[in-house]
């Protein structure tokens, strides 16, 4: 899916640029232009920047959004089978379960090899016990399957 129609424009534009820089980096050295050395870095910039620009807009992937879900930040990612989210305090109860959710439906999966092919995502909050003495309380937990993506709440 593309990223936004305007990268794809741009990225055919740059490409078009880069098509007729070359062209007249060539004309350039033929010439014996005194800027024909500059040409070659112009060129070979716009041409970067046009593959870039093409590579992001077909590449790119937009992140889940679920209904009743909280956007949280992770706090622990081992890179390879489990990732921790920190809850923000006022979080409501029913809330814990699409937010979890969300957060491992929203993870990349390249990069990752557990032994299970499985990535275990746990939401949890940090409370307070006594003066300086605090507990982590794990609110929700989710697995999600590296091969298939399907995302499965723990109890």
């Amino acid at each position: 899916m593309a990223a936004d129609p305007i990268l794809l424009t741009a990225g055919k534009w740059l490409g078009a640029a880069s098509g007729v820089l070359a062209l007249t980096t060539i004309v350039g050295y033929l010439s014996r232009w005194g800027i024909r050395f500059r040409l070659v870095g112009v060129t070979s910039f716009t041409a970067l920047l046009a593959v870039s620009c093409l590579a992001f807009a077909v590449s790119y992937a937009p992140r889940v959004q679920l209904a009743g879900a909280v956007s949280v930040p992770v706090v622990f990612d081992n890179g390879i089978d489990l990732v921790v989210a920190a809850a923000p305090d006022g979080l409501a109860d029913g809330a814990a379960a699409p937010t979890v959710q969300q957060v491992a439906q929203n993870l990349r999966g390249s990069g990752r090899s557990s032994a299970d092919n499985l990535v275990h995502v746990r939401l949890r909050r940090v409370e307070t016990i006594a003066p300086g003495l605090s507990k982590p309380v794990v609110l929700a937990e989710a697995t999600r399957s590296l091969t298939s993506g399907d995302v499965e709440l723990q109890p």
